[in-house]
């Protein structure tokens, strides 16, 4: 039998997430405007399967039914995204009345339903107006994207729990613009560099603007990965540390301390010194997002495309990336690691020592293609051994004294996960994409035994 979960300490914050692409559909109603992902799925051949969000899980329409089922769930928080072209179709200006009112009436059911509202405002949904002016590699949109937060913050600050202005910052400059395997689908490799600069910028502004707005508990939710080297070469040694700083101290360390790691200031544009001390706006808590660890080493001759997430990457990526060997992995092939989130919690508190705020894991999932069988039932057993042992391992970076806060499940409900549409599964309810008709997994019920036995 395997032994209880030891106890976390007390307010310890038990919650889902989800982000608004990938669940509320409705991307034409009530004066929502195109995002760059509306436009990333029409083009041909960029979304497995020619999937898109235009319905996902129709949340839009069936909120009240899944807040329903957080509440069954016994969630302490909901941690969601608010769409930036519902709120401003384009981009900036007049604010769309019904757009906005949904995210009021979604609180306003979370706060009913004892359901603490975690917002994230951005989750790579920019609108497509605000890329065709120059998107992430313009300055100005970091300012626009201020101006966002001030009217979100403005009509839910008095009853969102916590704030977290961007997510993933490293994903869309990865992904969206260096090697276009996302929206808006640039392959700009490290002339890339400004869209990190500008999101960071972003993210300072909008802290800034949330407080004056009267929002408290303000943080960040970044991805985490801890980076192996692939041998005890020097290369790769040397690979693996590059490959580090660019994906995890890139993106921590301006926030935290108020700089870039040595060689990226000169890379950024602007005044970088003061938009620094913005960029480090201080925060009451730091996120962190883990999936996975990462094999990395110095590219090597004549090896097979590298697949990141399902999707090819272009050449010329100044890195390899093996297989991580020796570990179970998920049905979208990564490696189950669980004590990887305890290295990566306990090396940024070692990193950051006192400039690291307290922490919450806000995405940990896996995506397992379980589905009902002839009685209905969602036997996913793989997601259950999974959350176990990364819960076991967030018990454990608090006995490696990391002030850790909260743990957040990716996600509430099967979604659309990006390039790989709807092939993926990360949900603890099922969702069946022809009826959207809900069913809870084994999983649910296992975490809301957990929540109940810690609480």
């Amino acid at each position: 039998m395997t032994p209880a979960i030891p106890a976390f300490p007390d307010g310890f914050l038990w919650g889902v997430s989800s982000s608004a692409y990938q669940i509320e559909g409705a991307v034409d109603a009530d004066g929502r405007g195109q995002s760059t992902w509306d436009t990333f799925c029409a083009r041909p051949n960029t979304v497995l399967g020619g999937d898109t969000g235009a319905v996902a899980t129709d949340h839009y329409h069936r909120y009240r039914e899944d807040v329903a089922l957080m509440a069954e769930l016994g969630v302490g928080a909901y941690r969601f995204s608010v769409s930036w072209p519902r709120v401003l179709p384009t981009g900036w200006g007049e604010v769309n009345g019904a757009g906005l009112d949904f995210y009021d009436r979604l609180v306003d059911e979370l706060c009913a339903a004892g359901i603490a509202p975690a917002v994230t405002l951005f989750h790579w949904d920019t609108p497509q107006v605000v890329e065709d002016a120059g998107g992430w590699l313009a300055r100005d949109t970091a300012h626009r994207f201020a101006d966002y937060a001030a009217i979100v913050g403005d009509r839910l600050a008095d009853r969102v729990r916590l704030w977290m202005p961007l997510n993933e910052p490293m994903v869309l400059t990865l992904f969206g613009y260096a090697v276009g395997a996302h929206a808006p689908g640039w392959q700009l490799m490290f002339e890339a560099l400004p869209v990190a600069h500008h999101q960071l910028l972003g993210h300072g502004l909008a802290v800034q603007a949330l407080r004056a707005a009267g929002a408290r508990d303000i943080g960040i939710a970044n991805h985490h990965v801890p980076v192996w080297p692939a041998s005890g070469s020097d290369a790769d040694r040397g690979a693996a540390q590059a490959y580090d700083t660019l994906v995890n101290d890139l993106f921590a360390t301006p926030v935290l301390r108020g700089e870039y790691p040595e060689g990226f200031a000169a890379a950024m544009p602007g005044p970088v010194e003061e938009d620094l001390a913005t960029i480090a706006t201080p925060l009451d808590w730091y996120g962190v997002n883990y999936y996975q660890p990462s094999v990395v080493g110095a590219p090597r001759p004549a090896t097979p495309a590298t697949v990141i997430d399902g999707v090819a990457m272009p050449d010329g990526l100044p890195f390899d990336f093996p297989a991580v060997d020796g570990y179970p992995v998920t049905d979208f092939g990564w490696p189950v690691v669980p004590d990887g989130l305890r290295e990566v919690l306990s090396t940024l508190r070692a990193r950051h020592g006192d400039a690291l705020p307290p922490v919450y894991v806000t995405e940990s999932g896996c995506a397992y293609d379980d589905g009902p069988d002839e009685h209905g039932r969602v036997a996913d057993t793989r997601r259950v051994d999974y959350l176990d042992g990364h819960v076991r391992a967030a018990r454990a970076a608090i006995d490696d004294g990391v002030d850790l806060r909260g743990y957040f499940v990716w996600s509430i409900m099967d979604n659309f996960e990006w390039a790989v549409g709807y092939s993926q599964r990360f949900g603890l309810v099922h969702v069946d994409y022809d009826t959207l008709a809900r069913t809870r997994k084994d999983s649910f019920h296992w975490y809301r035994e957990l929540i109940r036995a810690q609480r």
